[in-house]
């Protein structure tokens, strides 16, 4: 039996491992300049990776259910990760005091390093 929540648990953790591998490789080229720049510009990417983590978790979490709840997870874990992602960002930017422009490029790098992997993975399976 094929199970298309599974498959889209596995693509979105698939994703989400290549966007922690980008943030950290972000993290060691910010390295170079040193680390005062490379703690935000990781801080950056581990924000969005667990905040991803918190869509996967919440929205592909409990199997196949009715359309209306499945909608109504996706909107609660799209919610839950941006309230992780700027509650992160807030706690760096101000407790830590992190300077935000190499944090503004983790973000970045880490948005499009989960959307590439996830395209990529659609990509392999059309191909099939």
């Amino acid at each position: 039996m094929h199970d298309p929540v599974a498959a889209g648990r596995h693509s979105a953790l698939r994703a989400i491992g290549f966007q922690a591998v980008v943030a950290v490789l972000l993290g060691g080229g910010f390295l170079a300049q040193g680390p005062p720049r490379a703690l935000p510009a990781a801080t950056g990417g581990a924000a969005l990776v667990l905040g991803h983590l918190v869509v996967a978790l919440v929205a592909l979490g409990g199997g196949i259910v009715p359309a209306r709840l499945a909608f109504a997870r996706l909107l609660l874990g799209i919610a839950g990760k941006w309230l992780v992602v700027v509650a992160i960002l807030a706690v760096a930017l101000g407790a830590w005091r992190l300077p935000p422009l190499p944090m503004l490029g983790g973000l970045v790098a880490g948005l499009l390093a989960y959307y590439v992997a996830l395209n990529s993975g659609n990509r392999k399976k059309r191909e099939r």
